[in-house]
């Protein structure tokens, strides 16, 4: 196997016999054979749009196994199984009933292990570029579309959907397997990809706040409550509200953990009294913290590891996600959860650990935009700083720890993603009554984040890029990818990214990032906090 998708693959390389994440090399062959399959797949729909034939069902499914292929998503073979054979079924009726040739499409094996050895043979679109240069643009776009694909999935099962973003994906992908291009031309297309991926997350943020409302500021209680309980991680707000809806007066507490601490600021998820807290922190630490879990847990979305034997029997998984052996659950059906959360002992006792805040979406943060206006005018805030992304286990993101906490008294930090668990319950004060630490969500959330740099831009009549306003990015899988990639497309410079730079960027690739947007690696908290705030 080889995988150099995810910020903590391998020495800084690649993964080559197992993946840090915990991938084995069948289901590595696996992704790779269901990410060469949907290519194929992508052609045929390139093709017939040409024809003026779209084919719905088969957009829909080229962003789920996209996203299945997204690290920490989907770990079982029979499960990826049935997306190859799907992908491949879907594409050959495309294709005869477009009258397009069928000979290139991919024969799957007859079982598991024939379909392993195909993958171990093709690899993943790309793996095969012997320029080094093209291959790592090859990797970065595909990385992105994974990131574009996972926020389309997201957004079509709540009701948004925009055909260009699906035409991309096909186009994209299609080339990946395509003729020779030059360099100038993969770089126009990974560009196009973060414009793509701005949409997606624009669709996104429409079926969110249509759906929910717009997250409003909320105090989150941590700790937890006497009572059965089920707690709720990944991303998916859909699922959330199904399972709070179907426990509803059973005398279940619903908590969240991750990246679902966010739904507590919409108004619709809010408004249940059964969802009591949040519990825990990111996603790297889910086996220390699901092992003290007295209740049944739901997987929604991507950042699922290894279940320990002490809470293997009490894990679910949905949608998306897949580990063997742990129960998959149909959405919205959750009674087998709500069985089990029933059948455990759930807590003993209350625990009061304090509080946060989240809810600092676009409309909450832009409904006090003169109050911040006239903030930085008399000097009371003299810069913000956009300290998020994705948390993870490997060293060095402490640094984000201490550069939050010796941020100036003056200095306004906002903050999404899963980086946040970095410092989420520090208590930073506020400036006139604005908390210096504005939570605007989760990584499906950056949508929010540029809105918010846009209007304020639009406000003091100047370019993203002269706001007092620094951007301080961490990384770990591929939606952050193809975020970073949206924020080239908008020409915003000067990022700083850590805790390493991507394995996937070759040196060239990388020089042409600085140069052209200045990229920088982040450095020690006393040089960067010299370079922000002087």
């Amino acid at each position: 196997m080889f995988c150099n998708q995810c910020e903590q693959t391998s020495k800084g390389t690649g993964c080559i016999s197992v993946g840090v994440c915990g991938k084995k090399p069948d289901v590595a062959a696996l992704q790779d054979l269901l990410t060469y399959s949907v290519s194929q797949a992508a052609e045929v729909a390139w093709q017939t749009r040409k024809k003026g034939t779209i084919d719905s069902g088969l957009n829909q499914l080229t962003a789920e196994t996209l996203f299945v292929t997204l690290t920490n998503v989907n770990f079982d073979p029979a499960a990826i199984e049935a997306y190859i054979r799907q992908v491949l079924e879907q594409t050959r009726a495309l294709a005869e009933k477009s009258g397009l040739g069928t000979d290139i499409i991919l024969q799957p094996a007859a079982d598991l292990a024939g379909l392993v050895q195909q993958g171990e043979a093709l690899g993943y679109p790309g793996s095969q570029e012997k320029d080094p240069d093209i291959r790592s643009l090859k990797e970065i776009l595909l990385y992105g579309l994974r990131g574009v694909a996972a926020y389309a999935y997201h957004a079509a099962i709540l009701g948004q959907e925009d055909d260009q973003v699906y035409g991309f994906i096909h186009e994209a992908m299609a080339s990946l397997i395509g003729p020779d291009r030059p360099m100038e031309e993969w770089l126009g297309l990974v560009l196009k990809c973060g414009e793509i991926n701005l949409r997606a997350m624009e669709l996104l943020d429409a079926g969110n706040t249509t759906s929910f409302g717009h997250p409003e500021p909320t105090e989150v209680k941590l700790g937890h409550k006497l009572g059965k309980c089920i707690l709720v991680s990944g991303h998916d707000l859909k699922d959330l509200q199904d399972l709070l809806e179907q426990t509803e007066g059973q005398g279940i507490n619903i908590y969240t953990h991750g990246e679902m601490l966010p739904a507590h600021g919409y108004p619709e998820l809010k408004k249940h009294a059964h969802l009591v807290g949040h519990y825990g922190t990111a996603w790297q630490n889910q086996k220390k913290e699901f092992a003290n879990f007295p209740g049944a847990i739901l997987m929604t979305t991507n950042c699922i590891q290894e279940p320990a034997t002490s809470y293997a029997a009490n894990i679910f998984t949905c949608g998306t996600v897949g580990w063997p052996g742990a129960v998959h659950v149909s959405s919205p059906d959750f009674a087998a959860v709500i069985a089990k959360a029933l059948e455990m002992p759930g807590f003993a006792d209350d625990a009061d650990d304090g509080s946060v805040l989240t809810g600092f979406a676009r409309n909450a943060v832009l409904g006090v935009a003169g109050q911040v206006i006239e903030a930085v005018k008399s000097g009371a805030i003299k810069r913000f700083v956009l300290v998020g992304g994705c948390d993870g286990a490997k060293s060095g993101r402490n640094y984000y720890t201490e550069l939050v906490d010796r941020l100036p008294q003056d200095t306004v930090v906002l903050t999404l993603a899963c980086g946040k668990f970095r410092f989420f319950d520090h208590k930073l004060g506020d400036i006139g009554g604005i908390p210096r630490l504005l939570d605007i969500g989760q990584c499906n959330d950056a949508y929010s984040a540029i809105q918010i740099a846009v209007a304020l831009a639009n406000a003091f009549e100047c370019g993203v890029n002269d706001l007092p306003l620094s951007m301080v990015l961490s990384w770990y899988e591929q939606k952050a990818v193809s975020i970073l990639l949206t924020l080239l497309y908008l020409d915003i410079k000067n990022i700083r990214l850590g805790p390493s730079l991507p394995a996937f960027v070759s040196p060239n690739v990388l020089n042409v990032l600085v140069e052209k947007f200045g990229i920088k690696p982040i450095a020690t908290v006393e040089e960067d906090l010299a370079a922000i705030v002087g």
